[in-house]
């Protein structure tokens, strides 16, 4: 659609600018909460097979990160009851790090069911991108992290977490002190082979077939 073609150039530039701004980079001012909005707005465009809504995102107000932090050093002790005060110390200050902050969690579903915990990740992932190329659209710094206390009973509680839920990772937004160089990104040649009538080859391959 030629009429597209300048919608189509922005996305291929927001997509290529994305990039991980480690969360003690990240500053004020923070984004609006009708951006934030926005961007979760974004993420409910995400492909969902059976329109599960296998996905949500726990948002972290910066009066509330104390909770986190708390968790966090829980969880660090759950692990480890030899960790030092100041270990606890920097597990509780990933917390309160970036401007915003929001807790992705996926609800697995039961044991059997027809859309599996797979496609279910991969909706969650699609709706995690779709905010953050949002976030990247509007000149703010982002960042995915997680670690084991995503899977720790301080967190569970804290969020209140379902049997079949789990937090995946937390999102961090905000200014960025520095963009760094974009790294080198794999060709589609590394990432995409081709079924021919001989086999696999790698790359857009073009099949012997007609």
């Amino acid at each position: 659609m030629p009429e597209h073609r300048e919608w189509v150039e922005a996305l291929h530039q927001i997509v290529r600018q994305r990039q991980t701004i480690l969360p003690k980079r990240l500053v004020g001012p923070a984004p609006s909460p009708e951006e934030l909005s926005e961007w979760l707005e974004a993420a409910t465009h995400a492909p969902d097979h059976g329109r599960l809504r296998p996905f949500r995102f726990i948002f972290f107000p910066p009066q509330q990160r104390d909770k986190l932090g708390q968790a966090f050093a829980r969880a660090l002790r759950e692990r480890d009851p030899s960790a030092s005060e100041a270990q606890l110390q920097r597990a509780h200050e990933k917390a309160l790090r970036a401007p915003v902050l929001l807790v992705a969690v996926v609800d697995a579903g039961p044991a059997e069911t027809e859309v599996g915990v797979h496609e279910r990740l991969i909706a969650a992932g699609c709706a995690i991108q779709n905010l953050l190329l949002s976030a990247t659209a509007r000149g703010w710094g982002s960042a995915l992290t997680s670690g084991k206390a995503m899977s720790s009973s301080a967190l569970r509680e804290l969020l209140a977490l379902g049997p079949s839920e789990q937090a995946i990772c937390c999102i961090n937004v905000g200014t960025a002190q520095q963009h760094r160089a974009v790294g080198e990104r794999p060709s589609v040649r590394d990432i995409t082979q081709t079924m021919t009538d001989a086999g696999l080859v790698d790359g857009l391959g073009r099949s012997n077939t007609a």
